[in-house]
């Protein structure tokens, strides 16, 4: 069948799979005051300038629904039935020579994935489900993609979140016609809620996350490098929590246990992939309680059974390098308002830190205060400096909009000193997602408008809908020099921020 489909890939691809800075830097931009209020669909804000943004950072509307399914030539993912989550454009992956943007579907069936060729501005879809999730059969069909990111190796990885059965699906030539796209099922990745997946910087280690109220931390590491197929599956457990792993972060059970300080990462399979655990992790099937349920897909239940330590909804992740060289894992918990940073220590050691938060990190320290809260921390994103960047999942239906928030961490110890406002969107029912820097371009980045109310046709005839928009912050204006600022970022029209960026990726030539 299609998707079990075996394909060895052993090409290598050149292009950058983390952040290698461990620079972190001062805010370049003025922090905003407030979050946006929402307009009604269709908006001219949602139309025009989605995002309220600091003076200086532009913001270029690239494509949307309504515009790809107006054009004969293009196509793009909308299951019928299904309203504002007919599409639900998810987590960007750009290739490595920034021409191509790659956006997955997380619609409950149907599920899969769309290339934009930024160049000549045209939408296809390489491949979707056949809409039989519906009724219980998925072997052709997904649902629910969330994470996508590209492998060392030039193929794409697409993981199911909260519908389909926990799969990590590969398309193994995302650059190839419609016609000719081959895609796999990645039988060695654990079968949890997929959102956060990232590769080490070695290439060889996959990290991803279970998104569920007593998630886990996983990571896989291959037997030989550029081979996905065979590995080593672990658990990250915290050494002092003492709590119940398979109960919620936040149950009367796991009130106030550590989940934070020194961890290791416990093994459920052997370095043949054979599984250690009672349960099989790479058993498909539902998202669901394994408390109540024998038939949940199997990474959680296995996680269980070695105390891998639990989080509440563990979503996106960055890879990046703190001062000391240490590799570092970010990961947002988004039930508890919380970014994560998991240092890596030594073989199988790490250490645990709350990176940011909404209950102890200052927001826009030395800057005029904002009136926004860090609600359910959702994305990330890295700029070329290691900057990490954290993207709400909006407080969907209220009449305040999702923000995005810059990390500060100066020191680059992993944790940060404040939160600054950076970005709020004024779209009803939307939320922002995938974030990503543009690999080739390192002042441009790219973020989705997720399921706004003008995806539903029966409820906004001719609306938007979901929409893919560019950002640049080469003018952006710096903050102002004070007798308590002297930041090399208030100076000189933000340029040295700017500059840091294009030497960073080898892009100072086309500097102006």
């Amino acid at each position: 069948m299609r998707n079990k489909l075996l394909v060895t890939v052993t090409g290598t691809a050149a292009m950058a799979i983390a952040s290698t800075a461990a620079a972190g830097t001062d805010p370049y931009f003025n922090p905003l005051t407030q979050s946006a209020a929402v307009g009604s669909p269709n908006h001219i804000n949602e139309v025009n300038s989605p995002w309220i943004a600091p003076a200086g950072v532009t913001q270029t509307h690239l494509t949307d629904m309504a515009e790809i399914e107006g054009a004969m030539e293009q196509s793009v993912i909308r299951v019928p039935g299904l309203g504002r989550g007919a599409s639900m454009w998810d987590m960007v992956a750009f290739d490595d020579s920034g021409d191509f943007a790659f956006i997955p579907h997380e619609t409950f069936m149907g599920a899969g994935v769309t290339r934009y060729d930024l160049r000549n501005d045209k939408a296809e879809t390489l491949f979707a489900g056949d809409l039989a999730g519906q009724d219980g059969d998925w072997s052709s069909d997904w649902g629910a993609f969330d994470p996508c990111t590209f492998t060392p190796n030039g193929t794409l990885f697409l993981g199911e979140e909260w519908s389909g059965e926990g799969r990590i699906m590969e398309v193994l030539n995302p650059f190839a016609p419609v016609a000719d796209i081959q895609i796999r099922e990645l039988e060695s990745i654990a079968n949890v809620s997929h959102e956060g997946i990232r590769f080490s910087h070695d290439g060889r280690t996959i990290y991803y996350v279970d998104e569920w109220n007593s998630g886990s931390i996983y990571k896989f590491v291959s037997k030989n490098v550029g081979d996905y197929t065979v590995g080593q599956t672990f658990v990250l457990v915290v050494k002092k929590f003492d709590g119940v792993a398979s109960d919620n972060w936040n149950d009367e059970s796991n009130e106030g246990k550590a989940r934070t300080g020194r961890a290791r990462w416990v093994k459920i399979t052997d370095r043949k992939g054979n599984y250690l655990t009672e349960v099989d992790p790479f058993r498909n099937g539902p998202t669901n309680d394994p408390r109540e349920n024998d038939d949940t897909r199997g990474g959680r239940p296995a996680a269980d059974e070695v105390n891998g330590t639990p989080y509440g909804r563990p979503e996106d992740m960055e890879i990046g390098k703190l001062a000391n060289g240490n590799e570092v894992l970010y990961f947002a918990a988004t039930s508890e308002k919380t970014v994560y940073a998991v240092e890596m220590t030594g073989r199988n050691r790490a250490y645990v830190r709350a990176a940011a938060s909404e209950a102890d990190t200052p927001k826009n320290l030395g800057f005029a205060s904002t009136t926004g809260v860090l609600n359910s921390p959702d994305n990330l994103a890295q700029d070329a400096l290691g900057n990490i960047y954290i993207i709400e999942d909006a407080p969907n239906g209220s009449d305040v909009g999702g923000d995005i928030w810059f990390m500060r961490d100066t020191d680059s110890d992993g944790v940060a000193e404040s939160l600054d406002h950076f970005l709020t969107l004024q779209v009803n029912g939307s939320e922002a997602t995938g974030m990503i820097f543009n690999p080739k371009n390192p002042t441009q980045f790219v973020v989705a408008v997720q399921h706004p109310q003008s995806t539903d046709l029966e409820a906004v005839p001719g609306g938007q809908g979901d929409a893919l928009w560019q950002f640049d912050i080469t003018n952006v204006v710096p903050p102002a020099c004070t007798p308590d600022n002297h930041s090399p970022m208030c100076q000189n029209n933000g340029q040295p921020f700017v500059n840091k960026l294009l030497w960073a990726t080898g892009n100072h030539e086309n500097q102006k």
